[in-house]
């Protein structure tokens, strides 16, 4: 099994999009990246700890290759966007990878410039050591199938979800 930590805009997108996907066995949404010792979901909303919303996404390489999940993951948010996705804006809203040992940094960067020729140049995504994970909050943690009806979920977190279900067809559960 391998881990990957990734952070592209609201966890509860990356967290939906990545439960869908058979090989995927764990999908943990938290904050890292920043200064605070005990971030919490409003402290690290107001921008000002560092941290970014990120999900641990926990995945067998022999039923879904590593970079299926890079590509999915730079697939479903715009990593031309500097710390924001859409409507979310700040630091905790950046694209960002955290790597966990050189061959993590080097996975990450191989898919970091495939994406910058899908995105025609101009990715911010950064590439970072990773850091103190800290687990979100109980209520974050797949979000989107606790809170199907959600206003968020509906207009910003389904589409996501069909664009991989559709893209990514032959990995689904």
């Amino acid at each position: 099994m391998q881990t990957f930590v990734v952070a592209g805009g609201c966890f509860w997108c990356l967290d939906a999009v990545y439960r869908v996907l058979r090989g995927v066995s764990e999908v943990v949404s938290g904050y890292t990246g920043g200064g605070a010792q005990r971030p919490t979901y409003e402290s690290v909303c107001t921008g000002r700890t560092g941290h970014a919303e990120a999900i641990a996404v926990t995945f067998d390489p022999e039923v879904i290759p590593a970079s299926v999940i890079l590509d999915v993951f730079f697939s479903l948010h715009d990593p031309t966007q500097l710390n924001r996705q859409g409507a979310d804006v700040g630091t905790q809203y950046r694209s960002a990878m955290f790597y966990a040992d050189d061959a993590q940094k080097r996975l990450f960067e191989t898919a970091r410039t495939r994406a910058a020729e899908w995105w025609g140049g101009g990715v911010v995504t950064t590439i970072d050591p990773l850091g103190e994970y800290f687990v979100a909050e109980d209520h974050h943690q797949d979000f989107f199938a606790k809170n199907p009806g959600q206003g968020y979920c509906m207009a910003v977190a389904l589409p996501k979800v069909n664009k991989i279900r559709k893209s990514y067809a032959e990995y689904l559960l």
